[in-house]
């Protein structure tokens, strides 16, 4: 298609801001010609082989999504994917169906979600009618769980007897037998056995995964995990591989796995074993100046690092201690590592749920500042689900940003059935309070942890505006007065995205930028707050290039 585009008669936003009516956008030879009122645009392209009139629809930057598993997502999508099961029985139907006709040795995929099965703990014994003796590992949307069934136990020899690993925990009935959950760590007792995807199924995943986050408008991306994680190694050569065939259309950046293993005494060599890889994956064009750093696990299983324990669920055992979650690094590690890689010149992307975690990563970006002044670090930390008060004013203070995953700031069903009852009344109206982060100084930036849930930029930017699950206008929205404007939710999905992934041309309309742009079928800004989830795509351009286009874009 030709790469000669000229959009007008409508709404445009530029990253920053709504453009004046009258104005029009040109894009020659993949980028971004003119941008301005529409006589002067068509001056500079007067013959553009692709007239659009806007009319009720808008123009945006491509969106950038900064927390996304493209790789593993794309690879799920092609094994037994789950991630549109709606319910107990359709899951478990859908695991049916994949089983009915698969030959390999193992089932894999996932993409189950916790709030279908009581207390987020589906069992070996749902999956063993239906898998048989092929063992069967499935991890759920967020990925720090794993439902097995009874042959995958076996094979990995888990029984009463077996101890929980310190990052994890096994799920037990009364009499401690595993019941074939397994949270966190606990994950790599089986993910252990089965044989990694060969790079055939990583480039397909990958080609796969691109193609949908392109039908979402989305142009570019932080691969947020490249490191040896729940069976998948460093995806690096995959995107070095695409990049060498010119098949990498999205503008891709990558976070190097920080280990759960490392110590005081294996920080200097972390270090540069990143900088080497940083630099082979530089000459060929893939970023990867950020590192990841998983703080804590999630609420829903207890393992999200809180300040103050979790409300006991029985009085059982009175004088076990009191659970606080887990804390993957402890605080001397976590801080050594992140003094070195600031150092190093590396941007820290923590994931941190708890508002212990986020204290923790709070205290050691602090004394990376401390230690080697300020460095220009983009530093930022992911989820922010629960943020103790005193710490919000921190954030703008370090010059921070939030990764924000917004779609999960609703009173949907996981959160009224499995976490709020979790964190307690004061803390569950502590949770994902973007607006005092904003008012803070906090750089926002906005992503979506695909395949965790949907990538649409307008489920996201729904919830965020409206703080109620998309589709539920009636619902009680989650800590209201936490919500952020429409303005504020595309800047972080485009400019937002774009600064922490240092992509200095996307995220942003302006001349001489690379020409990334969703044309979207409704304009945001002038439609109902409620209709946000409602907006869609209808072309995406990635480099002036047509990624994706709908039937209904004719263009």
């Amino acid at each position: 298609m030709s790469t000669s585009w000229l959009f007008h008669s409508g709404t445009i936003f530029n990253g920053r801001n709504v453009l004046p009516a009258g104005s029009a956008l040109a894009v020659r030879n993949g980028r971004i010609l003119a941008v301005g009122p529409e006589a002067q645009v068509r001056r500079a392209l007067p013959d553009p082989r692709n007239d659009v009139s806007l009319a009720d629809r808008a123009l945006s930057p491509g969106f950038i999504d900064a927390h996304v598993h493209v790789l593993m997502g794309g690879v799920e999508s092609l094994a037994c994917d789950l991630t549109g099961a709606d319910g107990p029985d359709d899951t478990l139907a859908a695991i049916a169906s994949f089983a009915a006709t698969h030959t390999g040795d193992w089932i894999t995929g996932g993409g189950w979600s916790m709030s279908d099965f009581p207390g987020g703990t589906p069992t070996a014994a749902m999956l063993d009618p239906l898998t048989g003796e092929t063992p069967t590992y499935l991890v759920n949307r967020d990925y720090h769980g794993a439902w097995v069934n009874s042959a995958a136990l076996r094979l990995a020899g888990i029984t009463a007897q077996t101890p929980d690993p310190v990052d994890g925990r096994i799920e037990r009935d009364a009499h401690r037998k595993p019941t074939g959950t397994l949270h966190e760590g606990a994950m790599d007792l089986v993910n252990a056995l089965i044989p990694a995807p060969d790079p055939a199924a990583l480039r397909a995943g990958l080609l796969a995964g691109q193609r949908y986050l392109h039908s979402f408008g989305i142009t570019g991306w932080q691969e947020a995990l490249l490191g040896n994680y729940a069976g998948y190694a460093d995806g690096s050569p995959i995107y070095r591989g695409l990049l060498a065939e010119g098949l990498l259309t999205g503008k891709a950046a990558g976070a190097l796995w920080v280990p759960r293993e490392t110590t005081l005494e294996s920080v200097p060599a972390l270090v540069d074993n990143f900088l080497a890889r940083r630099k082979e994956n530089a000459v060929a064009g893939f970023r990867t100046t950020t590192a990841k750093i998983m703080v804590d696990g999630v609420a829903e299983n207890r393992t999200a690092a809180m300040l103050d324990p979790y409300p006991r669920s029985c009085d059982c055992a009175p004088d076990s201690p009191d659970e606080t979650g887990l804390r993957y690094l402890s605080a001397e590690v976590l801080t050594a590592v992140a003094v070195a890689l600031d150092a190093a010149g590396f941007d820290l992307h923590l994931h941190v749920i708890g508002d212990g975690a986020a204290r923790m990563g709070l205290d050691a970006l602090e004394a990376a500042r401390a230690a080697n002044g300020a460095t220009g670090g983009r530093h930022h930390l992911a989820h922010v689900q629960v943020i103790h008060p005193d710490d919000v004013a921190r954030f703008g203070a370090l010059g921070l940003g939030i990764n924000a995953q917004a779609l999960w700031a609703c009173n949907d069903e996981q959160m009224l059935e499995l976490t709020n009852p979790i964190l307690g009344g004061e803390r569950a109206g502590w949770q994902y309070p973007f607006r005092s982060l904003i008012d803070a100084g906090a750089h926002l930036v906005m992503g979506s942890d695909w395949p965790v849930s949907t990538p649409d930029p307008f489920a996201a930017i729904h919830v965020a505006v409206n703080r109620t699950e998309p589709g539920h206008p009636q619902g009680t929205p989650l800590v209201p007065e936490q919500a952020i404007t429409v303005l504020e939710a595309m800047r972080g999905y485009t400019a937002g995205s774009a600064w922490v992934n240092r992509d200095h041309e996307g995220g942003h309309l302006r001349p001489g930028a690379r020409a990334d742009l969703a044309l979207l079928d409704a304009d945001p800004f002038s439609i109902p707050s409620r209709d946000l989830h409602r907006v869609g795509v209808e072309l995406t351009l990635a480099s002036g290039h047509a990624v994706f286009t709908r039937a209904t874009a004719g263009v």
